[in-house]
């Protein structure tokens, strides 16, 4: 009897984590879409996994020097620049991965690229044997990760619920936790070390979720506004994206759903998992609220794995107490609910929730407070790049306030983020290509105010200068907010570039005070 032949093309189906371990991948031809963050960990575990791995990306080898050191010498063929014909990448291939942000649905992909991917699709899609399937890195994760996973998506508010909830789900030293995802850190490449023992919190953005085939036990919601559509094209395919988790979710998990949102209150019509609501206000049955300063729950239920029944909590419901919180703003109020309810989800006692929730002094680039200088608090929220998030932080803190906002429009509507600008900030220091039509906005609505800044540094020193002329007529402290209402790209590499350099001139502005000098 002859060796049976090994299939051409690899089922993603079938592969599991063993089977991973047992050497399916061994010396197959894996092709990798991508060569950033996601990209770079696809690479290396698939080349730990023993696959013949292809790296394609259309910029050339000189602007990736540091992707190439992070493969750390792995035998890795790159196929790098505009002369590469991507399709030509996987003739050969057994399997394709992909980074999120490669979709042949998005503008945003390459062109030849977009073009490539739409002719595999549809060869996979007719049966073509010879077609590769194509996996993005947040899917080829979820098919293989053995332990139980919290999806965590919104328009804003997304990373600081996840961080929350994985520090919340590390507080039980039994089931150590994970995060990971679209807070920057790709996971792929922790799934040799993960067993069912562990939690995975995975925060997931517009541009994953429409790559999944499967969901996760738990997705938490946070908000649904308006985001991305120089991407999608419309609300609607935005909303019908950040569906997507709900849609998949395991049925034998939970929804998290924030009930004072009524685009993700909707999704409990959906009917996919039991729903945990939750709302800055008294909770309604099986969900979590707000009474009397307290974060409370009402009858919340624990997972099956975790043992089932009702969540433990103190007398009457009560978590914790809000005015323990670290956390700025009505807002993260919200964000705590979220992360408290999928902690009782998975049953960690109601101490220790405490505990680790007053512990927690939020994420970097969201509300982070820099450094206070001569009676003027900076904060860097570079991660506020659509209105809604703008406009909580605006909220967040007390007059005087100055606002420094602008970069690359994201083609959503801000007219109305200027009538919280005018209420709530002295002034407003724009930069970046949308400065210009945030200015005229923001004067429409009434701020008396606002200058135009050449740098980002010079903008902090504007915006210092501006906060102590306010600070001429009230108490302390004033507020330097960056919090941009559009993207980076104009003048970044990305927002977390931009919240750098931030602390940077921040930084430099408190040692030239230091030293006696005027700015």
């Amino acid at each position: 009897m002859s060796a049976m032949t090994e299939p051409r093309t690899i089922d993603p189906d079938a592969l599991t984590m063993g089977a991973v371990r047992d050497g399916a991948l061994r010396g197959r031809p894996v092709t990798v879409l991508g060569f950033a963050r996601s990209g770079i960990a696809l690479a290396r575990f698939l080349a730990d996994a023993g696959a013949r791995v292809t790296v394609y990306d259309g910029r050339r080898k000189d602007e990736l020097t540091g992707a190439i050191e992070a493969l750390e010498g792995r035998d890795v063929a790159l196929a790098l620049g505009p002369d590469i014909d991507p399709a030509a990448t996987w003739a050969e291939a057994a399997l394709v991965t992909t980074s999120p942000s490669i979709n042949p649905d998005y503008p945003t992909t390459e062109p030849r690229l977009r073009e490539a991917l739409r002719t595999l699709v549809a060869a996979r899609a007719a049966g073509d044997p010879t077609a590769p399937a194509l996996v993005s890195e947040p899917d080829l994760f979820l098919r293989l990760c053995p332990a139980p996973t919290v999806g965590v998506t919104g328009t804003k508010g997304k990373t600081t619920t996840a961080s929350l909830a994985a520090a919340l789900l590390a507080a039980d030293p039994s089931h150590p936790a994970v995060l990971g995802g679209n807070i920057g850190v790709p996971i792929v490449e922790r799934l040799p070390e993960l067993t069912p023992d562990h939690r995975v919190v995975y925060e997931l953005s517009e541009l994953q979720l429409p790559t999944l085939s499967r969901g996760t036990t738990v997705a938490a919601y946070t908000n649904v506004t308006e985001d991305h559509i120089d991407r999608h094209g419309s609300l609607e395919a935005y909303r019908r994206v950040k569906r997507r988790l709900a849609e998949l979710v395991d049925p034998a998990g939970a929804l998290v759903l924030n009930a004072d949102d009524p685009v993700v209150a909707a999704y409990a019509e959906l009917g996919t998992a039991p729903v945990v609501p939750y709302r800055v206000d008294e909770p309604t049955p099986g969900g979590l609220g707000v009474v009397d300063g307290w974060i409370v729950a009402a009858g919340v239920q624990r997972l099956p794995m975790a043992g089932g029944g009702a969540a433990t909590t103190e007398p009457g419901g009560r978590v914790l107490p809000i005015e323990e919180l670290a956390l700025p703003g009505r807002h993260n109020v919200s964000n705590v609910l979220a992360a408290v309810a999928v902690a009782l989800l998975f049953g960690v006692a109601p101490d220790a929730i405490r505990r680790a929730a007053a512990a927690f002094t939020g994420v970097e680039h969201r509300l982070e407070t820099v450094a206070v200088v001569d009676e003027v608090r900076f904060v860097n929220d570079s991660q506020g790049t659509q209105p809604d998030a703008v406009a909580a932080a605006l909220r967040a803190f007390p007059a005087p306030l100055v606002l420094i906002a602008g970069g690359r429009d994201k083609g959503i509507d801000l007219a109305p983020l200027a009538p919280v600008v005018a209420e709530r900030a002295a002034a407003a220091v724009l930069i970046g290509e949308s400065g210009p039509t945030l200015e005229a906005l923001f004067h429409e609505a009434g701020l008396a105010h606002t200058e135009r800044a050449v740098s980002l540094e010079a903008a902090v020193r504007q915006a210092d200068a501006l906060a102590r002329e306010a600070l001429a007529d009230r108490p302390g402290p004033a507020t330097v907010l960056l919090s941009p209402a559009a993207a980076s790209f104009d003048m970044f590499e990305d927002y977390a570039a931009r919240g750098r350099a931030f602390k940077q001139a921040v930084a430099e502005l408190a040692a030239s005070r230091a030293a006696g000098g005027d700015r």
